[in-house]
């Protein structure tokens, strides 16, 4: 048993969880789908993405959260800017992060994938904490689900080309994939 996540929960993360999710069609985890997010965009170190996740966003708190009331949308994780790992949904159920997607043929993302959102935008560098607990996660997310693999994780802009462009051009795929072979990963 895999020390760090039981029950598809992590023990070391904060968990908030999420009204938004239900069952997987397969209880199958073979996908990794990175994103990124920030509430209001580009504005960090705020309660608002907890508050999407769980259904309970103030949107009168900013101009630009009306066209986000009565969103239903949720992570399995988010990794802030200082590294502070986020649970909203367990990993054994089936968040909504990825949207009308695709992966290698396969449409529906979010019924056999894990969502990790990073706090950040599409051009601000990610620090080096999120990069650290990232690698770190998905190392333990391999171990727990046995068809996760690094050829099995993509960017949402990947599984949902023209629509989304997260986690952009910013996010170094070169660091991330070398901290996992540096840590064991294949």
């Amino acid at each position: 048993m895999n020390k760090s996540i039981h029950a598809g929960w992590h023990r070391k993360a904060r968990i908030c969880k999420s009204p938004h999710f239900n069952q997987r069609p397969l209880h199958e985890v073979s996908g990794l789908i990175i994103h990124n997010i920030s509430l209001p965009a580009g504005c960090f170190g705020l309660p608002h993405i907890d508050g999407l996740f769980q259904g309970c966003l103030d949107v009168s708190a900013d101009p630009s959260f009306e066209e986000l009331a009565g969103l239903e949308v949720s992570a399995h994780f988010l990794i802030r800017r200082d590294g502070e790992l986020v649970q909203y949904v367990s990993c054994d159920d089936r968040a909504w992060h990825a949207g009308v997607s695709s992966f290698e043929g396969r449409d529906n993302c979010n019924d056999f994938t894990v969502g990790v959102e990073l706090e950040g935008t599409d051009d601000a560098p990610y620090t080096n904490e999120q990069y650290q607990v990232l690698a770190e996660l998905t190392l333990e997310l391999f171990n727990v689900y046995p068809m996760l693999n690094q050829t099995r994780i993509v960017g949402h802009c990947d599984i949902a080309p023209g629509r989304k462009t997260d986690p952009g051009d910013s996010f170094d795929w070169s660091r991330y994939f070398s901290l996992l072979a540096n840590r064991g990963a294949s």
